[in-house]
């Protein structure tokens, strides 16, 4: 019986299915041969199809309005839920903590990212971030997304502040006095974020970290949405193993961190 229970392919239920990244997960989870597609659900259809087809596996490529009541169902029903959508703030994540309370050995992985070579240029960043005056952070791309900055430039940006601030390290210094069109970007937690849309970009970012008589860049792209892939696929294989709420797919990765 254990060993049928191992060996059995993951149940996995795709939300977004019809999208570029769903459509994309589909069709990598179809090639994996540890994991079954058992639902493809789209805009308007029943998150009951998940139970129907008994799905043990969510993953949520959806838009960010929707994530937070799918990952509120997954979890009610025993599923566990790996998430790609962004727009999760401290108050949503604190929510799904709450939630967990009751199912405790569900396993939830919110990823504002997939890509690994991006979480792990997030990561690095961070790490250097302390040791350089100044750091700004740009993300570039397609028009056709909805939300600025993203969702990696936030939690990039968040993770370089902490390290900064943990460091003892002051805000990158800035004389800008005047800015009536706001071209300095955005500020995430002292940190000046810019957003670049551009047809022809997949999803790309620069971290600058500059020092007296030095600048280091940190930079990741993706040129097709094939490289979320991977990161989807270990996140899919680990959720189980890691009951309870991921914030970011490094917490999968072994950083020395």
């Amino acid at each position: 019986m254990t060993d049928t229970q191992t060996t059995s392919p993951l149940r996995v239920a795709v939300i977004g299915a019809r999208g570029r990244m769903g459509s994309q997960a589909v069709e990598a989870i179809g090639n994996a041969p540890d994991m079954e597609a058992v639902a493809q659900i789209g805009r308007g259809d029943s998150l009951d199809a998940m139970l129907e087809a008994n799905a043990t596996h969510m993953v949520d490529l959806s838009v960010p309005s929707a994530t937070a009541d799918n990952v509120a169902f997954a979890i009610e029903h025993g599923i566990h839920a790996v998430v790609g959508a962004t727009g999760w703030d401290a108050d949503r994540l604190a929510a799904v903590r709450t939630q967990l309370e009751d199912q405790p050995e569900v396993g939830v992985l919110i990823a504002p990212n997939f890509a690994l070579g991006a979480v792990l240029a997030a990561q690095f960043a961070a790490q250097a971030a302390p040791y350089f005056e100044s750091v700004e952070v740009i993300e570039m791309h397609h028009p056709d997304k909805v939300d600025a900055p993203s969702g990696t430039a936030d939690r990039t940006a968040r993770m370089i502040a902490q390290a900064r601030a943990e460091a003892g390290r002051t805000p990158s210094p800035d004389a800008t006095e005047t800015d009536p069109h706001g071209a300095r970007g955005a500020m995430v937690d002292d940190v000046h974020v810019h957003a670049v849309r551009l047809r022809g970009l997949v999803a790309h970012q620069e971290v600058l970290l500059g020092g007296e008589g030095e600048m280091l860049t940190i930079r990741h792209d993706s040129f097709d949405r094939v490289s979320f892939m991977s990161g989807v696929l270990l996140g899919l294989r680990t959720v189980a193993q890691r009951p309870g709420l991921t914030h970011g797919l490094e917490g999968y990765l072994d950083l020395g961190a």
